[in-house]
């Protein structure tokens, strides 16, 4: 097994002059460490200039994408500068991965999520996770797998697909618009329930609605009935505060490009120990793909990829702890809060569980009579605002912990602006 962690910093050319563009990424400082505790709004006005997003833009679409602040962009860029100048010390060392095991990527992202290195691959995106899980579990034809009529494409997709391949069965309960509290959606799984039930396959916070689901009481549920649980992660690295290990599930998979802002292109995979990880078959295979004292490492054996992306997410997780998980989650549920009342003062559906348990910076409402794609491509085109939702009538804000009162503020303006001129009530 070729061992290439020691490139790091083993570049012997002679440095290149700094390009523009990575000089202006550092050229904003980070706020001082007690001005939270001086001024609040200041503090969070700092991290605002920590992103390139021009100040005329409202992104409440990170549940889609984030932006990569301006350490990530730099530790990215600086990656490469360093990684492709060919100048690595061994003869067996490239800036690639997908081969040996990086564990100074894998251990800062595995402390952030309540795991250890050896529980934690690091992948492309959620979609690859979520396919390992889905074509790699042990099932045969008519084994069910119980998801919820809330999952994402790349959630539910790969199910599908081997139910088409291999008949396995794809069994959905549905989810409750809004759920009034953990009790109402555990019992709706509990009764989809069968005898042939292998896995339970589930969003932690709902790509549909935003709902954060009690994950622990449904691994716990899971365990009491000798079923496997699965949950998939994409909103949860960087919104909300997560201990695998504590949440106790066999499986998580999710995405570090939305709310934690690290790099496009970087997803994982955590499996909680040997005895699942010899029930989840590798789907992508190369050397080392089968020597299982590399315990979760053996899934990352993907091929050639990019290192600089692992030192964006490296920065990313950094970044997120020194303004610390507690800190952002809460600022995100009291912007998604403000947001979500706001819109039911305006005659809006509430699809947000009233449980505080539940809720965490996606607020989600139904509005009858507006045409959400509508919506959408107005704002956008004539004023800079980004959202997402569903069709016909569903909106989906996300408030990121940059997001500032009054950006909340001026979609709303045009929210009224927009119903006045189609003549919605």
């Amino acid at each position: 097994m070729l061992d290439r962690r020691s490139f790091l910093g083993s570049a012997t050319a002679l440095p290149l002059a700094a390009p523009a563009s990575a000089q202006a990424l550092n050229s904003v400082p980070l706020p001082a460490a007690d001005l939270y505790g001086r001024n609040p709004d200041a503090y969070w006005q700092a991290l605002r200039a920590q992103f390139l997003i021009p100040t005329d833009v409202v992104n409440l679409n990170v549940g889609t994408v984030g932006s990569s602040p301006r350490p990530v962009l730099k530790a990215i860029f600086d990656g490469f500068e360093q990684t492709e100048q060919m100048t690595q010390a061994a003869s067996e060392d490239y800036p690639i991965w997908g081969y040996g095991p990086w564990e100074e990527y894998r251990k800062p992202f595995a402390d952030f999520m309540g795991a250890r290195v050896e529980q934690m691959a690091i992948l492309r995106n959620c979609t690859e996770a979520n396919s390992y899980v889905a074509n790699g579990f042990d099932m045969k034809p008519g084994d069910e797998v119980l998801i919820s009529d809330e999952e994402h494409g790349s959630g539910e997709m790969p199910w599908m697909l081997r139910q088409r391949r291999y008949g396995v069965v794809v069994k959905k309960f549905a989810m409750p618009k809004p759920p009034r509290n953990a009790a109402e959606i555990l019992n709706r799984i509990n009764d989809a329930i069968t005898p042939k039930t292998r896995i339970i396959f589930l969003s932690h916070i709902s790509t549909a609605t935003g709902v954060v689901l009690p994950a622990k009481e449904i691994a716990a549920l899971a365990r009491s009935k000798g079923i496997v649980s699965a949950f998939d992660g994409a909103h949860a690295p960087g919104m909300i505060k997560v201990d695998l290990n504590d949440i106790g599930c066999d499986l998580y998979t999710g995405s570090m490009h939305k709310w934690l802002f690290a790099t496009k292109g970087t997803g994982f995979l955590y499996l909680r120990d040997r005895s699942i990880m010899d029930r989840v078959w590798n789907t992508i295979a190369t050397g080392g793909y089968d020597d299982p004292t590399r315990m979760a490492d053996r899934y990352m054996q993907i091929g050639s990829s990019c290192i600089p992306t692992l030192m964006g997410l490296n920065a990313a997780v950094a970044l997120a702890n020194q303004i610390g998980m507690e800190r952002i989650e809460a600022r995100g549920r009291v912007l998604a809060d403000y947001i979500h009342a706001e819109m039911v003062k305006r005659g809006a559906e509430s699809w947000t569980s009233p449980d505080p348990y539940l809720r965490g910076a996606i607020a989600t409402v139904n509005l009858p009579g507006v045409q959400r794609m509508d919506l959408q491509d107005w704002l956008w085109t004539n004023h800079k605002v980004r959202i997402r939702g569903g069709n016909p009538s569903k909106l989906r804000l996300a408030t990121p912990y940059y997001m500032s009162k009054a950006d909340i503020d001026r979609f709303l303006g045009l929210f009224d602006e927009y119903r006045k001129l189609k003549g919605i009530a």
